[in-house]
């Protein structure tokens, strides 16, 4: 069922001449790897093509790619894919209601249908994985550099393959990947985690201001002009919770900062058991079950975030004692 659905998206890919490729608002690595890895595929395999990839520019992940920046959209004639992102709402650069023609293809859990052909598998460990499938399964060209997006998006959503869903399965696409291109997967890693001295001393500062609390749940509000003051940015700051998996005095942890631009909280959430994703949903956010976000318009909705959070750890420390 899943390989005729990937060809069904191949061969609406086929249909148009004009393609545009959407994400999730506040993107993450495999967000822009899967657009510019997406991008690339369609052009190498089809170079008549016009692909464009759309979307507010990220300048922490410039390493990946660059995007493009779309002035005038073909709405009747053209084809958007969506990548990452389960709602419409959270779909960055574009206005999907005036579009006729719409792919999604998602590994989050469900949310709601907002196009007549969806691919959605959340036993990926990202996007990246399942774009990997549908150049596996079509007729779809890769080269060297559209590999190394792939894996960039790959290796970052499942933190090093750290995340549930990983297993073998993903391993053995991944090897095979390596060994076709013959990739060095430390340069790949050293493009992805590389970081400067300044974001150092910020992780310093989170880990010395953490708060925990008694039923392991682990919280930061990071204020812009703290950020600043370390020479970093915010967007690198939020990314920073995924470095701190792996510590024992709490089972979820969540990093917000301010999106001054749009005035609200940007919040980023992890766990290392309770199901978060549920709760995330209630403040205008959502994701996986053990990584999700949310974006919360005022201070007194975060207290209650903060509260609501505190409670699942509660309830799961007390259920799995």
């Amino acid at each position: 069922m899943k390989k005729e659905v990937l060809k069904k998206v191949y061969s609406e890919i086929r249909k148009y001449n004009t393609i545009y490729i959407a994400r999730h608002i506040g993107p993450d690595p495999d967000a822009v790897a899967s657009q510019i890895a997406l991008r690339e595929a369609i052009k190498f395999t089809f170079p008549q093509k016009q692909v464009c990839t759309v979307g507010a520019g990220a300048a922490k992940f410039k390493y990946i790619g660059k995007l493009d920046k779309a002035t005038t959209y073909d709405y009747e004639n053209s084809l958007v894919i969506t990548l990452d992102v389960p709602n419409k709402s959270r779909v960055d650069g574009c206005d999907l209601d005036k579009f006729k023609n719409i792919i999604k293809i998602d590994h989050h859990p469900f949310v709601e249908k907002f196009s007549d052909l969806e691919y959605i598998d959340e036993d990926a460990c990202s996007t990246c994985e399942i774009l990997l499938d549908l150049i596996n399964e079509t007729r779809l060209k890769i080269n060297h550099s559209i590999a190394i997006s792939l894996l960039i998006g790959i290796i970052s959503d499942s933190n090093r393959f750290l995340f549930n869903p990983c297993n073998e399965r993903i391993l053995y696409k991944v090897a095979d990947l390596v060994k076709k291109f013959k990739i060095n997967l430390q340069n790949v890693y050293s493009l992805i985690y590389s970081r400067p001295m300044s974001e150092v001393r910020l992780m310093g500062y989170i880990g010395s201001n953490l708060k925990v609390t008694k039923n392991k749940f682990a919280y930061i509000i990071l204020e812009n002009d703290i950020v600043s003051s370390f020479n970093a940015d915010v967007s690198s700051a939020s990314n920073m919770v995924n470095d701190f998996n792996n510590i024992e005095d709490f089972i979820v942890w969540m990093f917000v900062t301010k999106d001054l631009k749009n005035d609200i909280f940007k919040v980023n959430i992890r766990s290392r058991g309770p199901i978060i994703n549920d709760v995330a949903s209630k403040y205008n956010g959502g994701g996986h079950k053990f990584s999700s976000g949310a974006r919360i318009k005022t201070m007194d909705e975060l207290d209650d975030l903060i509260a609501d959070l505190d409670y699942l750890c509660k309830e799961y420390i007390k259920n799995n004692s």
